[in-house]
């Protein structure tokens, strides 16, 4: 056989590294984020992030208190410098813009980007609704030192969390003010433009319909802003009450629909404590539920989980009719994802589908809801609603004693994507639940989630 030459072999190699290259890439092009809000393209994404650090280095200013507390911490603390420099220190090198220059690659300048973003509204535009950055700036900005071990502990940390809700808090009070209501107009950047509003509506719009946003969502399209005083009362609209009735409500054996969603998991026989953190995250009722007395009472029973995009409806609605008995919060993380999801599979780099709902339903901020049905043979259920990244505020806007009818609603999330949660007890007979994967549409709100048969529970023990 021949020997190649020098030049050959240099060839067939170039080659073969090309070939390797694109492949990587077009693997990038397609990870995911969760709920699907982040860009599927990773250039796209450091493309928004460099464009928006580049507008902060030119138009510096002064940190805001809660910004500048975080800051304390982080220099002040070893413990958390060492997390914080680390996170930075040990993003791989590719990552960076198409220039090959890295976006971001300190803590310092992190905080610089998240106390400009703290006066900004989300801006509509095609380009970002390709980006998948609607709404969710804070997530991007820390989406890659999330995905190293340093920025796993950092932002598992009680007191970086502690300060994160601050800031968080803050930037929903400007979400809140009329002052955000600039990105409520009909321009090619508002929510109102012909294009925002067609993704909106094309998103609420299930199983067929067409109707248009004024006939779907409660407004006055004769005002300013469509009615709208705040970005937050844009992102907290309501259907008209006709556009999704409630399923059956004289049957209490069929259970209702608490958010427009897409389901994500359907587990059974699930244990009073697993370990969530794993790859399969299993669900552990007792790290869901806070450690409530309550927990025992869903051990060996199901949990359905589903998540809500940035375009969704995010009010949340009972599932069932009867009498709330508790209802409790928990400040939990904001920007934790688990080691599983970028160190197992993918090294490093957070190039994974991000699927860590499971994990997140455990540790992060979220809210609780626990009801006893009229039907005995569904007894005690909980709602729990998960606030994820920077939807840092889970509002129940009901009270312990309240008696409530399916469809009611509940509470509500604010400033962006979410998950929850439905926990029955051990022994119901329930089926019908839609499944993981099924559906490229929203499940509609109180709309049937899922049918109870009987249960196995003595009159006792109900």
């Amino acid at each position: 056989m021949a020997r190649l030459r020098p030049f050959w072999i240099f060839l067939i190699l170039s080659r073969l590294c090309a070939a390797y290259n694109e492949t990587e890439a077009a693997f990038l092009r397609r990870a995911q984020r969760p709920g699907l809000w982040l860009p599927g393209d990773y250039h796209i994404h450091q493309a928004w992030l460099k464009k928006t650090a580049q507008y902060v280095d030119a138009n510096p200013k002064e940190l805001h208190p809660a910004v500048a507390e975080l800051r304390d911490l982080t220099e002040n603390d070893s413990r958390i410098y060492h997390l914080a420099s680390g996170m930075y220190q040990y993003i791989p090198d590719d990552y960076s813009d198409p220039s090959g220059q890295p976006v971001i690659r300190s803590h310092v300048r992190m905080l610089q980007v998240m106390n400009h973003l703290l006066t900004s509204a989300p801006v509509w535009s095609e380009h970002e609704n390709e980006v998948g950055l609607v709404g969710l700036p804070m997530h991007a900005l820390l989406d890659w030192p999330m995905g190293t071990f340093h920025g796993f502990g950092f932002f598992l940390d009680s007191q970086v969390n502690a300060i994160l809700k601050k800031i968080l808090n803050v930037w929903g009070d400007y979400l809140r003010s009329p002052a955000s209501a600039y990105v409520l107009d009909s321009s090619a950047s508002g929510w109102f433009g012909p294009v925002a509003s067609q993704v909106i509506t094309a998103t609420a719009n299930v199983d067929g319909s067409s109707y248009s946003f004024e006939e779907l969502f409660v407004c006055d399209p004769a005002s300013k802003n469509h009615g709208f005083s705040s970005w937050d009362d844009f992102f907290t609209r309501k259907f008209h009450e006709d556009k999704r009735p409630v399923v059956a409500p004289n049957n209490d054996s069929i259970i209702a629909n608490v958010c427009e969603s897409l389901p994500f998991a359907i587990a059974r026989d699930v244990k009073l404590r697993d370990q969530f953190w794993v790859k399969g995250q299993p669900y552990s009722v007792q790290d869901i539920l806070g450690r409530d007395e309550l927990s025992e009472q869903f051990v060996g029973g199901t949990i359905y989980q589903a998540y809500l995009s940035i375009l969704s409806y995010h009010r949340w609605h009972s599932p069932v009719s009867g009498k709330v008995i508790k209802t409790a919060t928990f400040d939990g993380t904001y920007f934790s994802e688990p080691l599983f999801e970028i160190l197992e599979n993918y090294g490093a780099a957070p190039r994974a589908p991000r699927h860590a709902q499971g994990y997140l339903s455990a540790v992060a901020a979220r809210a609780v809801i626990y009801i006893m049905a009229d039907n005995p043979d569904i007894g005690l259920v909980a709602l729990v609603e998960v606030g994820m990244s920077e939807v840092s505020s889970c509002e129940i806007t009901v009270e312990e004693g309240q008696v409530v009818k399916k469809g009611d609603e509940v509470g509500m999330f604010h400033f962006g994507g979410s998950t929850w949660c439905l926990l029955l007890r051990k022994g119901i007979e329930v089926s019908g639940f839609p499944q993981p994967g099924e559906r490229t549409e929203n499940v509609p709100v109180r709309s049937q989630l899922a049918v109870v048969e009987a249960n196995s529970f003595t009159t006792k023990d109900k």
